[in-house]
């Protein structure tokens, strides 16, 4: 892993060095979308957000449905609601 020290200026900006920039294929007109993971700051474009998400949709078993599973949670969720 790669580690690089960036600083915060007065402002709060960061400057990603170009040497990052470079190797990540980013450029002054990219927008990065930033999250939050425990105590740490992700940037990512979004070709790296759709390839994890890529990566994460191969991990699911073939033989279940989403949507399923979806609509059993949506009605243990209903079930579970107090009625009025």
């Amino acid at each position: 892993m790669d580690t690089t020290l960036l600083k915060l200026d007065p402002q709060g900006r960061v400057l990603i060095p170009k040497q990052l920039r470079t190797r990540l294929g980013i450029s002054s007109d990219t927008e990065l979308h930033s999250r939050i993971e425990g105590e740490s700051l992700i940037l990512e474009t979004r070709k790296a957000i759709l390839a994890r998400m890529r990566k994460e949709a191969r991990r699911v078993d073939s033989g279940r449905s989403m949507v399923d599973e979806l609509i059993a949670d949506r009605r243990l969720d209903a079930a579970r609601e107090p009625r009025a």
